[in-house]
């Protein structure tokens, strides 16, 4: 079973500095047939303005990824770590039992373009931890590249892939394993499906999934592998 989930559905929020769209209910945007899909409960797609971003706050039990299309993105926490997060990296933070930190676009000129992800944990009241990770754009074309996977506190991966042949990838699917395809950039046939920037699909009961690029751009698809 495949079931859409199209860009112009989505929750929106236009605050000025802020341009997000939320797949899932978030904030101010409630849908209770679009609470979350299996552990995945946040994926919000954001643009923020250059010098503009989110002050100091908390988050507890969630695991977090953020994960950069243009521009960058600094991050600062109360563990001590203050990065700067551009494209062809992943962040990846385990909130546990509680963390504090902030995150701004640090350019004067240009916004960042970048999807934030939340996950809920396996267990609860954990260590706090934080890890990024910087990786070669060739290990993500044409192929599945792991962003997260044992790093994370739950039974989940999540791989991005930039996609230029057309013959494109398949990702098979144990039982009792679901999918959200998510469309970074470009278009592509999911399981024959066709989709755009900011679609996605759900999949589940199917063994395997496909994704084939369309047009001459290439398609940067985010996988999530769920129980």
């Amino acid at each position: 079973m495949i079931q859409l989930r199209k860009s112009g559905e989505r929750g929106h929020a236009q605050h000025g500095w802020l341009d997000s769209h939320h797949s899932f209910s978030f904030a101010g945007y409630y849908d209770p047939s679009h609470m979350g899909f299996r552990s995945l409960r946040v994926i919000n797609e954001d643009r923020v303005a250059p010098g503009r971003g989110f002050g100091l706050h908390g988050h507890r039990d969630m695991e977090i990824l953020s994960y950069v299309i243009s521009g960058s993105l600094a991050h600062k926490d109360n563990m001590g770590h203050e990065e700067i997060l551009g494209p062809n990296e992943i962040q990846r933070m385990s909130a546990g039992s509680g963390i504090m930190h902030s995150e701004f676009n640090p350019s004067p000129t240009d916004p960042v373009h970048f999807f934030q992800i939340w996950i809920e944990p396996a267990s609860t009241g954990t260590r706090p931890s934080y890890q990024q990770v910087r990786f070669d754009p060739a290990d993500k074309q044409n192929k599945w590249m792991l962003l997260a996977g044992p790093q994370i506190n739950q039974d989940a991966k999540v791989f991005v892939s930039e996609l230029t042949d057309p013959q494109g990838l398949c990702y098979d699917l144990a039982p009792k394993r679901h999918a959200w395809l998510q469309i970074l950039k470009g278009a592509a046939l999911v399981n024959g499906t066709p989709l755009q920037t900011g679609d996605a699909a759900a999949l589940s009961d199917e063994p395997v999934l496909s994704v084939q690029p369309v047009g001459t751009q290439p398609a940067e698809v985010m996988l999530f592998d769920l129980a």
